[in-house]
């Protein structure tokens, strides 16, 4: 019968030998990057690494090893870039620059989503305390291209809610614009039936809403399966419209500014499936800056179609001791089953460990993009 506590023996001490060899390899290392900081040579050289995978995987005497050793020599290959990566000058934070705080007056236009009344516009006011002039907008679009272009200095639009997710068209306009997230703001989102004056709610027959106003109100359209649910614009947008047509058997689902706003009769309030339904808006500018004591850093990557390349990226931000709070994915437009990734992580960007995990994940991802750095609602 084997010995245990001989076999064990032995383990310790081929893992010390293991551990002696481990340190001189990352000396080695060390001294590859100097080199190649030197001659302004990249870290990252997959064709190589795969060649070295091989060769070691043919060398392998035991079959039943050969995936562990291939797995255990990626680890090694991948910790020594990161120590290489931690040797690199990355002090520039990517180009963005700290502002003590948004500068705004009455004058400074910003561009919400939506019509007036609508809750990105109370999302502006409550963010900017009303010190700003609001720009209607009719899409997600015109928002993005009013800030790219200079037509106004910020913008704001809605990009999470509590029940019924994430809103997949910010992400991609994330991705397609180079606008930089400066700040995020969180209403409590209270839906109300609204019709024109005079209106009754047993005559309603149509109901128009944005698609997450119809989502969130689920319930209580199926309590009323008489009324139509019918997708338009924002949900402000809806209210003008009923109120524009005139039509008693039509209602909208929007809020209690809205509703007031365009002077529409009340149904029924609190018709949201979730009490506490809130929804996040983000608030965006051209320029790269964040605010002092932004502590939240968001980016987006693709990755190459490859088994384990996610792990391998979201080891950079293990490696550098960064929680990560969010994760969504979206599929790119023009490839097929290929998908790009969006991820929070706690810390700013100014932070060396921030900047180290950036800078491995830039090395190594397609397109690495960072979204921005602001100061986050918990």
């Amino acid at each position: 019968m084997i010995d245990l506590q001989e076999s064990r023996k032995k383990i310790d001490e081929v893992d010390k030998k293991l551990l002696e060899l481990f340190e001189y390899r990352m000396q080695l290392s060390q001294d590859v990057a100097d080199y190649k900081r030197a001659v302004g040579k990249a870290v990252y050289d997959p064709v190589r690494e795969k060649e070295k995978l091989a060769s070691l995987e043919a060398a392998t005497v035991k079959e039943i090893n050969r995936k562990a050793v291939v797995d255990f020599f990626t680890q090694i290959m991948s910790l020594s870039r990161r120590l290489q990566y931690s040797l690199i000058d990355t002090n520039d934070n990517f180009g963005f620059q700290e502002v003590e705080q948004i500068a705004v007056d009455n004058h400074t236009k910003i561009a919400f989503y939506g019509e007036r009344g609508s809750y990105t516009e109370q999302a502006m006011q409550e963010y900017f305390n009303k010190k700003v002039t609001g720009i209607s907008m009719g899409t997600f679009v015109e928002v993005m291209q009013a800030v790219k272009e200079g037509q106004v200095e910020y913008g704001v639009l809605p990009i999470e809610n509590s029940s019924t997710g994430s809103l997949s068209d910010i992400y991609d306009l994330l991705a397609e614009y180079n606008n930089t997230i400066i700040g995020e703001h969180v209403i409590k989102v209270e839906h109300c039936l609204w019709g024109i004056p005079g209106a009754k709610l047993p005559n309603i027959t149509k109901v128009y809403s944005h698609r997450q106003g119809l989502l969130q109100c689920g319930d209580f359209l199926k309590k009323h399966p008489h009324m139509q649910a019918i997708e338009g614009g924002s949900t402000a947008g809806c209210a003008k419209k009923i109120l524009d047509e005139g039509d008693p058997k039509q209602a909208a689902i929007a809020s209690k500014n809205a509703g007031e706003y365009y002077g529409l009769q009340l149904l029924q309030e609190a018709i949201n499936k979730e009490a506490n339904n809130s929804t996040r808006f983000i608030i965006i500018s051209s320029k790269k800056m964040f605010q002092k004591g932004a502590n939240n850093t968001s980016i987006c990557f693709a990755l190459p179609h490859e088994t384990g390349s996610l792990y391998h990226m979201l080891s950079h931000l293990i490696y550098n001791n960064i929680n990560m709070t969010r994760i969504e994915s979206r599929p790119i437009p023009g490839k097929t089953f290929e998908y790009r990734f969006f991820i929070d992580i706690e810390g700013c960007i100014d932070q060396p460990v921030i900047m180290n995990a950036l800078y491995s994940i830039k090395e190594e991802a397609i397109d690495m993009k960072i979204l921005g750095c602001f100061q986050p609602v918990r």
